[in-house]
């Protein structure tokens, strides 16, 4: 059986990784879509991005528009991979109950 992801398990992070990988690869969002679409304040999410990306899990990408900071958020290749383990030991831990 796979094991749990101690980084992706918190429920924020596994909110973000979810929501991240319905995507398509290499897709982006933005964080004022993150923030709203899963209920987080700033930095709480900012926090979280944070931890992610040091995992790998995630790239950020700082860039500015029409002279106004924005912040970009994709899954990596290796966070698809850490959240379809991921999932995949819960739907275990389901199956076995």
């Amino acid at each position: 059986m796979d094991e749990l992801d101690a980084i992706i398990h918190q429920p924020a992070r596994l909110q973000i990784m979810a929501a991240l990988c319905q995507l398509r690869p290499s897709t982006q969002v933005d964080f004022t879509f993150l923030k709203t679409h899963l209920n987080l304040t700033d930095g709480n999410l900012g926090a979280h991005l944070l931890t992610l990306e040091e995992k790998g899990y995630i790239a950020v990408e700082k860039t500015f528009v029409a002279r106004r900071p924005k912040t970009f958020v994709s899954a990596t290749a290796a966070g698809r991979r850490a959240f379809d383990t991921h999932a995949a030991a819960l739907r275990a831990i389901l199956k076995s109950k």
